[in-house]
């Protein structure tokens, strides 16, 4: 298994303790969703590999679905990290549709722009949850109504 491959997992394995541990409703099912599409991409037969260039239509539906997921978050959460996940997660979506137009590309490159954007997601993710009780002290502190974005 690539070093890459390793810290993605220790990553996301980090990211599932935080989200327990500080995060919410939002930042867990995010993290669920992060799990079950590493979970799923593994099982369609991609194992994570960078190196392919022909357009994977399993990878590119799973890819779609955790969009879509992590989509209806930033469109029922009070908070702002969503948006950018759910905005980083069309990126990679979107690389698969790049695939199409030019497969002559080195595989490397689309295999790198995929899986590039997974360690910033990670990253929004990790900091939403770090933040969630700091963000709800100062609502509590300052008597704000729920329904008010704060990030």
């Amino acid at each position: 298994m690539p070093p890459r491959v390793i810290l993605f997992y220790l990553l996301l394995a980090g990211l599932v303790a935080l989200t327990w541990w500080r995060g919410r409703s939002d930042e867990r099912l995010a993290a669920i969703i992060c799990v079950a599409g590493t979970a799923v991409t593994v099982l369609v037969g991609n194992g994570l590999d960078i190196h392919e260039s022909d357009f994977d239509i399993a990878a590119f539906v799973v890819d779609a679905l955790i969009f879509l997921a992590f989509l209806t978050i930033a469109l029922r959460s009070e908070r702002f990290w969503p948006m950018w996940v759910a905005a980083l997660q069309l990126t990679t979506a979107s690389v698969h549709l790049l695939m199409i137009i030019s497969p002559d590309l080195p595989g490397l490159i689309f295999g790198t722009a995929l899986a590039f954007w997974s360690y910033p997601i990670l990253l929004l993710i990790a900091i939403g949850a770090w933040r969630t009780p700091i963000v709800e002290r100062w609502r509590a502190a300052h008597d704000i109504a729920s329904d008010q974005a704060i990030t």
